[in-house]
């Protein structure tokens, strides 16, 4: 998924789009309105079960997520990303979820390189390659 409008963060990876939703709009509050997967199924047409979906995600709420325009300008806000299997956003993209397999685990460090003032990240998913070229750009990594 990339966002092609001027002035939006370009992201390749859906799951570090999430990431960074996390710390925008749960942690810090600066994207909003505030997503409530709850919410969000009633007010589809037909409704959707949110807990219809197991350990999955729902398709349409990631959709959403993936879809979500955030504003370039607020990636400079994000310093920190901890990517946690308790994160909210990934509790309202698949509520039945454990955290127990790769469904959210980072695909590319790539995006990554959208956060200017990222000094510190841990990863769900990605290689040790990954975690050298963080720690290259002075950026604190390691695994969850």
């Amino acid at each position: 998924m990339t966002d092609a409008l001027p002035g939006l963060a370009p992201f390749t990876d859906v799951n570090a789009k999430l990431a960074v939703i996390e710390v925008l709009m749960y942690e810090k509050g600066l994207l909003g309105p505030t997503f409530d997967v709850h919410r969000f199924c009633a007010e589809q047409l037909p409704p959707i079960d949110p807990e219809g979906s197991g350990w999955g995600a729902i398709p349409e709420v990631l959709a959403h997520f993936a879809a979500l325009p955030i504003p370039g300008e607020l990636l400079a806000d994000i310093e920190e990303i901890a990517m946690d299997g308790g994160n909210r956003v990934y509790l309202q993209v698949a509520p039945g979820w454990d955290g127990e397999d790769d469904l959210f685990d980072l695909r590319s460090v790539d995006d990554l390189a959208l956060l200017p003032n990222l000094r510190k990240v841990t990863l769900m998913g990605g290689t040790r390659a990954d975690l050298e070229a963080l720690q290259a750009r002075g950026i604190e990594a390691d695994f969850l």
